[in-house]
């Protein structure tokens, strides 16, 4: 005699989870068997892209990047289990070189470490009174000179005071006139061509020494930047070609409207 097998419903439901839940038991040993096996197998290499300056020069290299990471963690990271580098720690180290605007750090599939960096852009090169030789980039963080490349950009001399790191924050610093008007001239490309020096007096008056021809430009206190600027450019365009680029010694923007011009 045979008898039927009957099977509730609720039953069935009860094995299907129990069958589920052993499933997702052995994927759950075979991801954290996986993972472990990672995290134990060694860094092969460490591989270091840079991205250039728009005039496509470096001022950071490999290697430098490479000391910066030995000198924070004591070690190379070759050699080393995936499982033991702290990526996050690893970006905020490269970000505290003063280089570097920002660090992209992550593990690929082959183990090895990849780091993607984008350098501080240098936009003025200052050479105060007490000899001190530095960069600031577009956001006045100050950044030393490179033993790799010199940054073709606007040098201001004189009497500037030391930097500071909220120098931009003072009512009245020459450090963040001169850094202002640079910014102002390299934003237009006719006159980032044109200029290549500020040189800061005593009294806090800026003289510009122009690239082409053989005079200097009285730029005066840090006022009516913009008005003075577009005088300038105007006088460059319309006059100066006809005139000659070596008629005039001095080139006056101090007069309020006018550009008064001194001959040899």
């Amino acid at each position: 005699m045979i008898r039927s097998l009957h099977i509730s419903a609720e039953t069935l439901r009860m094995l299907k989870r129990i069958a589920w839940g052993g499933l997702l038991f052995l994927v759950a040993i075979i991801v954290v068997s996986a993972v472990e096996r990672k995290e134990a197998s060694l860094v092969p290499e460490l591989s270091i892209d840079i991205e250039p300056l728009p005039d496509g020069e470096l001022l950071i290299n490999g290697q430098d990047v490479r000391l910066a990471i030995e000198r924070s963690f004591g070690y190379r990271l070759e050699g080393m289990p995936v499982g033991s580098i702290d990526v996050q720690r690893l970006e905020k180290v490269l970000e505290a070189e003063p280089f570097i605007l920002d660090a992209d750090v992550y593990i690929g599939a082959n183990n090895q470490i990849k780091v993607g960096v984008v350098q501080r852009e240098p936009i003025l090169r200052v050479m105060d009174k007490n000899g001190l030789n530095y960069y600031l980039d577009a956001n006045g963080i100050k950044m030393p000179l490179s033993p790799h490349f010199t940054a073709k950009v606007i040098v201001a001399t004189g009497n500037l005071p030391p930097y500071e790191p909220k120098f931009l924050d003072r009512r009245r610093n020459t450090l963040k006139d001169v850094f202002l008007l640079a910014k102002m001239i390299i934003e237009d490309e006719f006159l980032n061509a044109m200029i290549e020096q500020a040189h800061v007096s005593n009294r806090g008056e800026i003289t510009l020494v122009p690239k082409v021809g053989n005079h200097k430009i009285i730029f005066g206190k840090y006022e009516e930047a913009k008005k003075k600027l577009n005088r300038l450019k105007i006088f460059y365009k319309e006059a100066l070609p006809y005139e000659g680029w070596n008629k005039y010694s001095e080139i006056s923007l101090q007069y309020n409207g006018q550009v008064v011009c001194k001959k040899r």
